[in-house]
């Protein structure tokens, strides 16, 4: 079994907090040309695993930490869609996402004071990227952008978490990928459906698009599924995503969760909440809210190198250690805190991130720079990432405001 970042559980009391009377968040208005136009450009936006950055910031306009005096606030949030300018594939444009982000940053330390004060240190944003603030899907890629200088003593709450990597910034908060709750919700079947199907997986074991020579996607733990258990019966594993899929996973006892090109995929969240023991494949891996949510009760962890001994692994785990993990999937607030609701509920995955900042009150000592005192170099960072961001949307896009 690999090594992992300890999962800290203290009863259901953290799952149910309330971060009410805890934080006061202040929201910049920014232009709209960060936010509201590039979804006007593009509702997909709404709905793919990055959706939290948009989904974060509708939930803080009328939440009840918002404040409107910056000057009583503990934190403050920048709303920027980096993750909203996609390619004609549906997917983030990342050479374009630290342009957009350094633009934001440039446009707050010029209209207000506050980030002048600490550099960033109170203010956190939405990074949902592959590799969170390292802005690409490609892991080499994005080790050698390293986190956007400019990000480097802010708070970033991001689904990237893998320990002792360049992109997890110290004190990040790790969340879920968005996965759309009404439409799982949609899809449930009668809870006393036979789970007959032993190990569940869809999707690509190889990327030959973006890894044309293989083994580097997934680090080639998916490659070793395919090839090893192709041909087990104990094996429902296909790169054919049927319309059933939400269905399949609640007759399935484990899900297959392994890495792709990060850590991390909505898969994870669609496992817990249909009740399919997730099986986590991600050497390393910080899994979302991990002081809350009783992960290694509700899991099982396999080893990258141990991928072809997965059906032996999987076999071997007793009736009652399989039925003690249904049962904890089972809880409701497993669940709730996995997920983005619109409208929110209590203890969902905002009230998880509220709970996160709220735990990092107050603020550490130096956090509030001296007058003059500079850390951050605003000259830092890749050449490409430097040129200036023009938005070419000012004047070509209508004054959508943002929707569900």
């Amino acid at each position: 079994m690999n090594e992992r970042i300890s999962t800290v559980v203290s009863g259901d009391s953290v799952l149910d907090d309330n971060p009410v009377g805890k934080l006061k968040v202040f929201v910049y208005e920014m232009p709209r040309k960060y936010n509201q136009m590039l979804l006007a450009k593009d509702g997909r936006c709404l709905h793919h695993m990055f959706a939290a950055e948009i989904f974060m910031h509708q939930f803080l306009l009328s939440s009840a930490v918002r404040t409107l005096d910056p000057e009583e606030a503990d934190w403050f949030y920048t709303p920027v869609y980096t993750t909203c300018d996609l390619t004609p594939q549906g997917f983030p444009l990342p050479f374009r996402a630290p342009r957009i982000m350094r633009s934001a940053i440039r446009y707050v330390a010029t209209a207000w004071p506050y980030w002048n004060r600490t550099e960033g240190a109170d203010h956190f944003f939405l990074t949902p990227h592959d590799f969170g603030a390292c802005f690409h899907y490609q892991e080499e890629r994005a080790m050698e952008r390293g986190i956007l200088p400019l990000l480097r003593r802010a708070t970033l709450v991001q689904t990237f978490g893998q320990r002792n990597h360049v992109c997890l910034q110290d004190g990040s908060i790790t969340i879920p990928p968005y996965a759309n709750p009404h439409k799982m919700q949609a899809h449930l079947i009668n809870p006393g459906t036979p789970r007959s199907i032993f190990v569940y997986f869809r999707g690509l074991f190889y990327d030959m698009g973006n890894d044309p020579e293989g083994g580097y996607y997934a680090r080639g733990a998916r490659a070793s599924v395919w090839e090893n258990f192709k041909d087990n019966p104990l094996f429902d594993i296909s790169t054919e995503h049927p319309s059933t899929y939400y269905e399949d996973m609640q007759r399935a006892i484990f899900c297959l969760c392994p890495l792709g090109w990060a850590p991390w995929s909505p898969r994870l969240v669609e496992a817990v909440v249909f009740g399919c023991i997730p099986v986590i494949i991600a050497d390393d891996i910080v899994l979302p809210f991990a002081d809350a949510i009783p992960w290694e009760e509700i899991s099982v962890f396999v080893a990258e190198r141990d991928v072809p001994r997965l059906d032996s692994i999987l076999t071997s785990i007793p009736l009652a250690d399989i039925l003690r993990r249904q049962r904890r999937l089972a809880e409701p607030s497993v669940k709730q805190a996995l997920l983005f609701h619109q409208p929110a509920r209590p203890g969902d995955a905002f009230d998880q991130v509220l709970n996160g900042l709220a735990r990092k009150l107050p603020h550490r000592k130096g956090v509030f720079l001296e007058p003059g005192e500079k850390v951050l170099d605003w000259d830092a960072g890749l050449e490409s990432d430097l040129k200036p961001w023009i938005s070419k949307l000012e004047g070509s896009v209508g004054q959508t405001l943002v929707s569900t």
